[in-house]
Order: C-alpha cells, then sequence, then structure tokens
C-alpha cells in the first residue's frame, strides 16, 4: 500500500533523526548543573535504539525509546520511531497511537503521515486509512491512487470513480487507472457508466481507435448489437482507412448476412501489418469455419493464407491444417502442419497429425525417421509405435516393425480400436515374414476386437 520504499523511509528517517531530535540543543553551550549529562544519556538511549531497530530487536529499540522519553517527551522523532517499531512486532494500536502523538506535534510531517498510513492499511482500519490519504494527497498527487483504491475497499464506488476522473483530468488517460475503473465497473456490475464513460471519450478524441474498440464491444457485451454496429460504422466514416475497424465489422457483417462485406473486412485485417498476430489468428479462424459452410469461398481464403502475414501465427497454421484436413486436401494439410511443427516442435498434437499425414501420403521413410525421433522424447506414447511400425511394415522391414508394435502394445490402456489396429499391423508384419500362423492368429484378434466395439 505504502508509496514509499523500506530503503528510502530507513534513509530519511536517519537524516531526520538531527532535525528531529537535536535541533533544539546548543552543544556550544556550556551545561548548566547535570543537564550535559542528561543530554548525552538521552544521545546514548536514542542510538541505542536505532541499533537495536537495525538488528531488528524491536522491544529493545523500544526500551530504549521509553527511556529517552523519560528524560525529553517534548521530540516527535521518538514517537516516531516508536511507532515504527511497535508496527514491526505487529502491534498496530500502540504504533498508531504513537505516530498520532508525534502528528499532534508536527501535523504536517509527510513521513510521520505516512507511517501511520501505513499502519492504518496494514490494520485494515480504513476509514482512519482515508482520512490520513487524505492529508497526505497534499504533499504528492500519487497519493490519490491509494485514495482510489481505499474507496474502493470501503464500497465507495462513486467516489472512487470521481477520484480516477479527476486524476484524468490533470494528468491524462492511463492504463493503470482504466484497469481499476473497469474494475469497478465490473464489481459494482454499472455497465451503463462504463459505456457513458467510453462515449464521453470517443467524442473527445475520435482518433483514438482503441476507445472505438472497447465502446464496441462494451456494446455488445450489453447485448446492444444495433448501437455496437452504428458505432462501428460510426468510427469507419470517421477513419476511411482505419484497419482495426474491421475487427469489429466482419462480426457485424456476418450476422446481418452481408457476406461480401464481411469477406472484404476479414481480408483487410488478415492483410494489416499493424493488427497482431492473435487478432488475426481469431479472425482467421472465423474464415475457416465459414468457408467450411460455405465452400464457393474457397478462393478468397486461398487469396488470403497465401499472404506471409498470416503464416506467421502457429495457430493459424493449425487451423488451416484442420480446414484441409476436413476439406480432403490432404497436401495442404500436411504442409501448414508441418509448419506448425516447426514454430512448436514440442506440440505433440502437432506432431502426430504430420505422421499420420505422412503415412498416408505414402512418406515412410519420413515417418519412420521421424516416429523414430519422436520416441526417444515420448517413448510412453503408443500411437508412436503403431505409426512406426506401420512405416516399417511399408519399408519391407517385418522384423523391427513387430518389435515396435508389440514393444506399444505394452503401453497400451484401454483404447480397444487402437488395440485392434496393432493386431492389424502385427498380422501383416508376420505375413511379410512368412509365418502365416501368428498372421492369422493376429487378424482374428483384430476383427474379434472390432466386431466387440
Amino acid at each position: 500500500m505504502n508509496l514509499k520504499s523500506n530503503i528510502l523511509k530507513l534513509t530519511l528517517a536517519l537524516l531526520l533523526v538531527p532535525i528531529f531530535a537535536f535541533a533544539q540543543v546548543d552543544f556550544s553551550k556550556k551545561p548548566d548543573d547535570d543537564l550535559g549529562n542528561v543530554e548525552d544519556e538521552y544521545q546514548e538511549f536514542f542510538f541505542e535504539a536505532l541499533k537495536q531497530k537495525g538488528i531488528e530487536n524491536y522491544q529493545r529499540a523500544i526500551d530504549a525509546l521509553q527511556k529517552c522519553l523519560n528524560l525529553d517527551s517534548s521530540k516527535p522523532v521518538l514517537f516516531y520511531e516508536l511507532g515504527k517499531n511497535y508496527k514491526l512486532l505487529d502491534n498496530y494500536e500502540a504504533a498508531a497511537s504513537n505516530l498520532k502523538k508525534a502528528v499532534s506535534m508536527q501535523p504536517d510531517n509527510e513521513w510521520i503521515l505516512d507511517e501511520l498510513y501505513d499502519v492504518y492499511a496494514l490494520n485494515n482500519d480504513l476509514d482512519n486509512a482515508i482520512a490520513t490519504v487524505k492529508q497526505l494527497v497534499q504533499f504528492h498527487p500519487d497519493y490519490k491512487m491509494d485514495l482510489a483504491t481505499l474507496y474502493v475497499k470501503k464500497q465507495q464506488y462513486q467516489d472512487a470513480l470521481l477520484l480516477l476522473d479527476e486524476l484524468d483530468s490533470e494528468l491524462g488517460a492511463n492504463e493503470l487507472r482504466d484497469t481499476m475503473r473497469n474494475d469497478i465497473y465490473d464489481i459494482s456490475g454499472n455497465d451503463t457508466d462504463r459505456i457513458k464513460d467510453l462515449e464521453k471519450r470517443v467524442a473527445a478524441n475520435p482518433n483514438n481507435e482503441e476507445n472505438h474498440l472497447k465502446l464496441i464491444y462494451r456494446y455488445s457485451e450489453a447485448g446492444q448489437e444495433n448501437k455496437a454496429f452504428q458505432a462501428a460504422e460510426n468510427w469507419l466514416q470517421q477513419k476511411p482507412d482505419s484497419k482495426l475497424v474491421h475487427l469489429a465489422l466482419y462480426k457485424f457483417y456476418m450476422d446481418r448476412g452481408q457476406t461480401e462485406g464481411a469477406i472484404s473486412s476479414m481480408k483487410i485485417v488478415l492483410s494489416a501489418p499493424e493488427i497482431n498476430n492473435d487478432a488475426k489468428a481469431k479472425v482467421l479462424k472465423d474464415f475457416v469455419d465459414f468457408v467450411e459452410q460455405n465452400p464457393q469461398y474457397e478462393d478468397d481464403l486461398l487469396e488470403v493464407t497465401s499472404q506471409t502475414e498470416i503464416n506467421t501465427s502457429t495457430k493459424s497454421l493449425s487451423d488451416l491444417g484442420e480446414y484441409y484436413l476436413k476439406s480432403g486436401d490432404k497436401a495442404k494439410a500436411l504442409k501448414n502442419y508441418k509448419d506448425a511443427l516447426a514454430k512448436e516442435p514440442n506440440n505433440f498434437l502437432f506432431l502426430k497429425n504430420v505422421l499420420l499425414l505422412e503415412l498416408d501420403s505414402q512418406a515412410f521413410d519420413t515417418a519412420e525417421a521421424r516416429s523414430s525421433e519422436a520416441l526417444e522424447l515420448y517413448p510412453a506414447q503408443p500411437i508412436l509405435y503403431l505409426i512406426n511400425g506401420v512405416a516399417h511394415n511399408k519399408l519391407n522391414a517385418p522384423k523391427k516393425a513387430i518389435e515396435q508394435l508389440e514393444m506399444g502394445l505394452d503401453f497400451l490402456i484401454d483404447d480397444p480400436k487402437m488395440e485392434a489396429d496393432f493386431y492389424q499391423q502385427l498380422s501383416v508384419a508376420y505375413r511379410l515374414e512368412n509365418n502365416m500362423a501368428q498372421s492369422e492368429a493376429f487378424a482374428k484378434k483384430a476383427e474379434k476386437l472390432k466386431a466387440q466395439n
């Protein structure tokens, strides 16, 4: 909660010691009676307190400070140091009591007030923390953020929002305050004021595209789809060359059946270098899903995915691989999955899809080499043993196929379909070995499992 670091506080406290403790002492004056001894004794106890605090003997520090008070109770630094030591002992009541005495002696001392605020905050005494921070605001505007946080804890949401507006007016909007403002709207469920705030921001600064996007999103979230669409169209009118606006428009066009507009907007988004890959990946996924339902627009998808910017996203490559696999273009599916695997070599799903497509495209040498390498990383994955066994069968290496397939069966648990595939490949391997009895035995096992499932 506190704005000051512990190191800064320690440094400042040491610098303030002479100011607090010795300002009233004239060392050039000859001591009267035993006053010189008293001052020496005071200094001895005070520095003993600092030493004990430095080695974390807080109670001994307090004892030494009490001895200082017995000699001279007029110095606010004593109550300040007592407050800090009691705070370190988690005795917040005693800490606050002493710090309040220090404040009464020096009402405008920021360091004492800040320490008192810290004690109230640690003790969750929100009312007194708020009162103290209001005093601290005069020293530094950063305390206003602390005050806003305390208002939120007290559920005084309107006070917090007014304070954030005040800071925005003085300093300009920033991400931290925007996050707090949205948290307040989320907690309070005040979507009306959230939207009004964004409407004001858009009106005040029409060139801020981020605010346009936020407003459209909040309209949509509140179920005000017509307002959201109108806001997007207004944005496009104000800034016809905007690319970001199409992140919102393509969805509205899709929902309204305006296919040409939707495709045009998606193409703009996917070809815009200023739009990040995460946003593009989402749009591409929607484009792929759309083309699955409307295959007459596949040429448009092919046109836009030929751009190198699109292929930088692993998710986009995966989505395209899935699309081409579903549409039956296994060559393109394999290419996209291989590109995705190159970017994420440890992605097991990409690896499996590449291996299966390599088998399907009769790239048996590649599938054998890749699956053998993969088994070093994933020695307990039965699918890899099966793929490796298939590849060896296709390469007329039945002994290696049998070895891998039998090993893979040891890792197989509760998967009758894959078990049948293993038996089928073992049947093939033994047939290549001219061991027809074993081949037929495994063939029957495979058929039995298939019949049961």
